[in-house]
């Protein structure tokens, strides 16, 4: 749980690095609360209300990891917006989320995997 928390921390965190683990497991729990808060809504008939409020209170966290993550791989959180070019950016964007990142410390800051261990 503390990969979802730890995000959640950084809310607006757009500098550094961050590992795939770390993006991963985020992504995991998240849609794992988007789903719990999607079914909240509908037994109570919130009419998305509740989802939507979820939606926007991770938005900026989500993007902010997705920028670290970027930055792992030595790129400008700019390349997020790869995902908007149709048919291959989307699939583009999630092969560079599942490429280990680069080893040695970059202008983004040192490797959060020599950090952690």
């Amino acid at each position: 749980m503390h990969h979802y928390t730890d995000v959640l921390k950084k809310y607006a965190d757009f500098s550094g690095r961050a590992r795939r683990q770390e993006f991963w497991m985020f992504f995991l729990l998240n849609m794992a609360a988007a789903i719990v808060v999607l079914i909240i809504d509908s037994v109570i008939g919130a009419s998305g209300i509740l989802y939507g409020l979820y939606f926007l209170a991770v938005l900026v966290p989500t993007i902010a990891l997705t920028v670290r993550r970027l930055h792992d791989l030595g790129k400008s959180g700019w390349w997020y917006f790869i995902g908007l070019v149709p048919l291959v950016g989307g699939i583009w964007l999630l092969v560079l989320l599942a490429t280990e990142g680069q080893p040695q410390p970059n202008q983004y800051g040192p490797n959060p995997k020599a950090v952690q261990a």
